[in-house]
Order: C-alpha cells, then sequence, then structure tokens
C-alpha cells in the first residue's frame, strides 16, 4: 500500500521517536546481554514492524517498497540488531511466502508472522553451500503425502527464536544446481527438527545466527512453496527485496555516524581550536556525506523502481553493493575521526565498527553483487 504524505510522515516520525527514545539508550545494554530485552520487542510488535511488508489484508502495514525503506533509514539509526529481531520477518523469512504462498498458506501463517506471533527464518546457506547457493544438499524426498528432509543449514539468523523456517533443499538430487531445489515452509515443532547454540560474532550482539539441523523430517506436501525446482527462483526473488532493505539500514547507520562525527568534531579540541575546523577531517565528513547521500538516492531509485513493476535485480545488487561497502568506510572514519574515543567503549563508535562489517557478507557477498550486475548487464 502507498501512504499518502501525511501518513507516511506520521509513521516515520514514529518509528524515529521510537528508536531515539527507547533504543538507542539501550544498545551498550543488549551488546554487553547478547539479548534484546523482551518488553522491546513487545513495543516492536506493537508499533507493527514485525509486519512491515506483510499485506494488509493479513494484518500487516503492506508497505511499498519505498516506504519500507524510509523505515530502514530510520531503524539504522540504532543498533543493527534490533533490526535483526524482526528483520526475518519482514524480508527474507516472510517475502517467499507472500510471492509464493498458496491462499491457504498465507490465511495458515501471515497473520502470525505480521503480529510477531510467528517469528520466521530463511535456511538456504549450508556449511558446503554459501555463495555457491544452488548446491544445496540437504534434501527433500518425496515419501507419500510428504517430503522427508535430512541435511543441516549454517549460520541462519533468528533460528533459535523462529516459529517457521523457509527451507532450500534438493527435491532432485539427479538434477545439479538451482534447477532441482525446492522450497518448503517448515513449522519449528516437527519432529526432527533442532538447533544448536547460537554463535559468537564479531558483531550485532543481541542477533543471533545458529545452524538448523533436519534429521528425517517429514512436511506435508502442502508446505512446499511453489512447484517443485521454483526454490531456486523464490530465492533469488526474495534476495531482491532483502537486498533493498538491508541496503536501506547501511544508509540509516552511516548517517547516524556521520551525525555523532559532526557533533564530536565540533566539541573535541586539539591545537587549541575544535578539531572540526582542520581540513583533514573536514574532508572525511564530506567523503562520508557525499557517499551516504549517494547511496540513499540508488537506494530510493531503486525501490521505486521495484514499486512500479519494473525488474530490479540489478539495482538491487547495485544499492547493496555500494551501501554496504559505503557504511564500512563510513565506520572506518568514524573510528578516525574520534580517535582514541573511537576505539573505546564509550561512545558506542566500536561497537557499530563491528556491527555493519557482515553487511557485506550476508543476503549475497559484495562479490556476489558485482557477479549479478554484470550478468544483468550482459543480457542486454
Amino acid at each position: 500500500m502507498a501512504y499518502d504524505a501525511e501518513t507516511r510522515a506520521q509513521l516515520l516520525d514514529t518509528v524515529r521517536r521510537f528508536v531515539s527514545e527507547k533504543l538507542r539508550p539501550i544498545e551498550a545494554e543488549v551488546a554487553e546481554n547478547d539479548a534484546v530485552p523482551e518488553w522491546a520487542l513487545k513495543e516492536m510488535r506493537e508499533l507493527g514492524l514485525y509486519g512491515l511488508s506483510i499485506p494488509e489484508e493479513y494484518g500487516g502495514l503492506g508497505l511499498t517498497m519505498e516506504d519500507e525503506c524510509l523505515v530502514g533509514f530510520e531503524l539504522g539509526r540504532c543498533s543493527p540488531a534490533f533490526r535483526s529481531a524482526f528483520g526475518t520477518n519482514v524480508g527474507i523469512g516472510s517475502q517467499g511466502l507472500v510471492m509464493f504462498g498458496t491462499p491457504e498458506q498465507k490465511a495458515k501463517y501471515l497473520p502470525g508472522v505480521a503480529s510477531g506471533e510467528i517469528v520466521t527464518s530463511f535456511a538456504l546457506t549450508e556449511p558446503e553451500a554459501g555463495s555457491d547457493s544452488a548446491s544445496v544438499r540437504t534434501t527433500a524426498i518425496r515419501d507419500g503425502d510428504a517430503y522427508v528432509l535430512n541435511g543441516a543449514k549454517r549460520y541462519i539468523t533468528n533460528a533459535n527464536k523462529a516459529h517457521l523456517f523457509t527451507v532450500m533443499a534438493r527435491t532432485n538430487p539427479d538434477v545439479k544446481g538451482g534447477s532441482g531445489v525446492s522450497a518448503f515452509l517448515v513449522p519449528r515443532d516437527l519432529k526432527g527438527l533442532s538447533t544448536g547454540k547460537p554463535e559468537k560474532k564479531m558483531g550485532q550482539q543481541g542477533a543471533h545466527i545458529c545452524d538448523v539441523y533436519f534429521d528425517n523430517v517429514r512436511v506435508p506436501i502442502e508446505n512446499r512453496l511453489g512447484e517443485e525446482g521454483q526454490g531456486f527462483r523464490v530465492a533469488m526473488q526474495v534476495l531482491d527485496r532483502g537486498r533493498l532493505h538491508i541496503a536501506s539500514v547501511c544508509c540509516g547507520v552511516a548517517e547516524r555516524l556521520i551525525e555523532d562525527c559532526v557533533k564530536y568534531a565540533a566539541e573535541r579540541k586539539q591545537f587549541g581550536q575544535p578539531i572540526a575546523s582542520f581540513q583533514m577531517i573536514q574532508a572525511m565528513l564530506a567523503d562520508s556525506r557525499t557517499e551516504a547521500y549517494a547511496a540513499r538516492t540508488m537506494v530510493l531509485d531503486a525501490a521505486k523502481k521495484r514499486d512500479a513493476g519494473q525488474n530490479v535485480t540489478m539495482e538491487a545488487a547495485c544499492a547493496k553493493l555500494y551501501a554496504s561497502e559505503m557504511v564500512g568506510r563510513v565506520a572506518d572514519r568514524a573510528v578516525q575521526i574520534f580517535g582514541g574515543a573511537g576505539y573505546t567503549a564509550d561512545h558506542g563508535i566500536e561497537r557499530l565498527y563491528r556491527d555493519v562489517r557482515i553487511f557485506r557478507i550476508y543476503e549475497g557477498t559484495s562479490e556476489i553483487q558485482r557477479l549479478v550486475i554484470a550478468r544483468e548487464m550482459m543480457k542486454g
């Protein structure tokens, strides 16, 4: 749904105030405890953040891609761990169901996804299949009225809390590549499904990733998402939207870092004057602002094209590549501008420096984005 200007402004203002008044004050606490407090998750559910991209008929906000990105800019202004709590419900954990689900599948699951009662997860990556996602080894063998899943998935976001997994598994072992892969909606409570312990990570404490194991898990045939062999298509179309969402969050983090840098540079004095008066500092600030502006413009352009029904596989990859690389450079400059204070934990700069590193890896590495862009270019 496309919101009118007034409604959109109200939504963005609500998210902005929630981020600044409720989430930013507890960033250090979340990092220390490696957990987002339940009261914050409850308020996220009440604000509708779990259902940003879920159609209104199922209880979601049904945002356009452009409006979702505008919200992403605001969400990026606090620790990325907060967004991760509901990020899979908004993106890769739900969009396969939204795009390819049957009316029965949507009616069964989407209202719970929109309310946050159901937390979703997207299980594609495996120990031997990361960037080479078409080489998944997890199998789904047809047995009467069900498929039997066996295998393991790795680094799956929110797997320890998920109630519903979108799982990519090979239904035809004789067919290599993506055409032998199908997608399935797999409830957590099915016998034989288990998850490992959350990984200890470089950054984004409070957001969890774990392995997922399938040991003869019987999944009813009605839980297949799309037709047999369509799994790779489901995954790639889901990632187009997810990449724009991630790119918008990267922009938000960069803009928050830039504001922090400008404020600090105006207050911090060396040689009897604010460091903001030094041209070397000004150059770093100017480069950061220019790159953040370019990334924001790319994201909004691609989002508008997607809303207009255009194929934005190339544009989404461009935006994700540039925005994720950009925020890494901005975070690095922020540490430099803050100096020793940026390297210590007091200002949170070093935490964000670590947090943003993953943006260049998940939902398609920078190298994969370049391959996607080049492949789309070659299509003429």
